[in-house]
């Protein structure tokens, strides 16, 4: 027959007990998001804390303007690693798609209204493959001297911005 004889637990055995929360433990509730992007989410951010620095309170109407621009659903690329795109469908927050303008070994040309800047702009989409990524970095670095030292600005293309978006590396430009 066995004999079990019951430990006295040591007081450093036990585990505190967690206070039970109180009202001004619990944030304030932020409104379900969509999947958001890039920038999306820095501006969701940035307007909320906005908000909520100015007396806690959002209103409807302005959380209503932060998803006026939200991002296309998720799709995956084609098989070569192309962005898979419609028109009229929003590249961040910030540019909206008009147009292919081409397409090459690297990735494709888009034309795209800059809501920012008012005006239209053409983005290049790498393919989201290491081996372009790489490549498109290192464009980024020699059209960013070129800009640098060409004083005309007229003989090159002129880089404006670029961003990592869904994987594929965006270079903006007049």
């Amino acid at each position: 027959m066995e004999c079990l004889a019951e430990m006295p637990h040591a007081p450093l055995d036990r585990r505190p007990r967690k206070r039970q929360r109180l009202g001004w433990d619990v944030g304030p509730e932020i409104p379900q998001l969509k999947k958001l992007c890039g920038e999306e989410v820095a501006n969701v951010i940035s307007a909320m804390t906005m908000g909520l620095s100015s007396g806690g309170i959002v209103s409807s109407q302005e959380t209503q303007g932060l998803f006026r621009f939200v991002t296309p659903p998720l799709r995956e690329d084609d098989k070569d690693g192309h962005y898979v795109f419609a028109v009229g469908d929003n590249l961040t927050s910030r540019y909206r798609i008009n147009a292919k303008m081409g397409e090459g070994t690297f990735g494709q040309v888009l034309e795209c209204w800059d809501r920012e800047r008012k005006e239209m702009v053409a983005i290049k989409i790498i393919r989201g493959i290491k081996k372009y990524r790489d490549a498109a970095m290192i464009e980024i670095g020699m059209l960013e001297q070129l800009c640098k030292y060409e004083k005309s600005r007229s003989s090159c293309v002129q880089i404006r911005n670029w961003f990592d978006y869904r994987n594929h590396i965006c270079i903006v430009s007049l």
